[in-house]
């Protein structure tokens, strides 16, 4: 607020945030008659109380309320794509001050850019803010936003690289109703990592390789029509073996054990390429790519239909329920959005 009105005097607004239902598990009231509008059920849980399904839900919603805010006060909506780097400068700022400034930042660039190749900004960017309300903070957001600050410049990298899932492969995205909270995983893990500098830089540095060697694979195959998965799931499974050491020597579930068994059990189905836990990790819903095959798709539903997970997990979770969210691959970033479908809202 401080950044698109430059004063404390804005007038007066109402604001109503809307997340789709597929941010969140559905509780026994969210499938309700009549529980809300298409799109946007009334859950009948306070929201610290929701699950999230681990799709970036606090990100997207503070990039959407920032940019509504600069598109009311201050930027035509036709000149949105014009100000990206503004607003994701803004996004960056108030996401940070929500959660702690932990995180990698790559989900506030992928709700203003859209699929892109990502490098987080370096944390010095932000340090010097200080607290909403304090003297002068307008003058160092302003800066900060408007990237005029010469002694901390941001450096983030992000590049449209023009990705595309290729012709016969479909993402899915399954939703495990026990979704982490990403601010104590991110910084239990990042103090392992800080204390055990030399064994993490390895693990990472392997995790890394093998995740471009991923990209790589899915960009020749989109020239490459009629070739096999084979070796796309063969470095899925060598991502996901990095995540599990990773797991074992930090204890922070970013892949446990349940979800070992669910993702293991999927990947025997004819026509599964292969999944990971996506994002931070721990309990949020796993990615999925198979064969882009109706049967192939009923056949993942009907398995998923009575899954429970067996095992001990190693951090106490435990899968009841798996649930095949309605969403999929894009690559769009921010957009501008007829009011019309939020019309009962209004």
């Amino acid at each position: 607020m401080s950044y698109v009105s430059a004063s404390h005097n804005i007038g007066s607004l109402v604001v109503t945030i809307l997340a789709d239902d597929d941010y969140y598990s559905e509780t026994t009231a969210s499938g309700s008659p009549n529980s809300g509008y298409a799109g946007f059920k009334k859950f009948g849980v306070r929201l610290q109380d929701a699950h999230k399904t681990g799709l970036g839900s606090s990100a997207a919603l503070v990039t959407a309320l920032v940019s509504a805010l600069v598109v009311h006060r201050t930027v035509q909506p036709e000149k949105l794509s014009q100000n990206k780097a503004k607003l994701h400068n803004l996004a960056q700022a108030a996401h940070c001050a929500a959660q702690g400034k932990i995180g990698s930042g790559f989900d506030v660039a992928a709700a203003v850019y859209g699929s892109c190749y990502y490098r987080r900004f370096s944390p010095s960017v932000l340090a010097g803010l200080g607290e909403p309300g304090s003297a002068g903070f307008e003058d160092r957001l302003f800066a900060v936003v408007e990237d005029v600050n010469a002694g901390a410049p941001w450096d983030t990298e992000c590049h449209d690289v023009g990705f595309k899932l290729p012709m016969g492969i479909r993402m899915v995205l399954c939703d495990v109703d026990c979704g982490s909270q990403t601010p104590g995983m991110v910084k239990k893990l990042l103090r392992w990592r800080d204390e055990n500098r030399e064994e993490a830089d390895i693990l990472w540095a392997n995790l890394q390789l093998n995740n471009e060697k991923i990209l790589f694979e899915l960009r020749k195959l989109l020239h490459s029509p009629g070739a096999d998965f084979n070796e796309l799931r063969n470095l899925l499974l060598k991502s996901r073996m990095w995540i599990k050491t990773m797991t074992k020597k930090s204890e922070v579930p970013v892949e446990p054990m349940v979800q070992t068994e669910l993702l293991d059990s999927l990947g025997k189905l004819d026509g599964v390429i292969g999944g990971v836990v996506p994002g931070a990790g721990g309990y949020d819903a796993i990615a999925l790519l198979m064969i882009d095959d109706p049967g192939v798709y009923n056949e993942v539903r009907a398995h998923l239909n009575d899954w429970q997970s067996t095992v001990e997990d190693d951090f106490g979770g435990k899968i009841e329920r798996v649930r095949l969210l309605g969403v999929g691959y894009g690559s769009e970033g921010i957009l501008n959005e007829l009011p019309v479908r939020y019309s009962g809202w209004i």
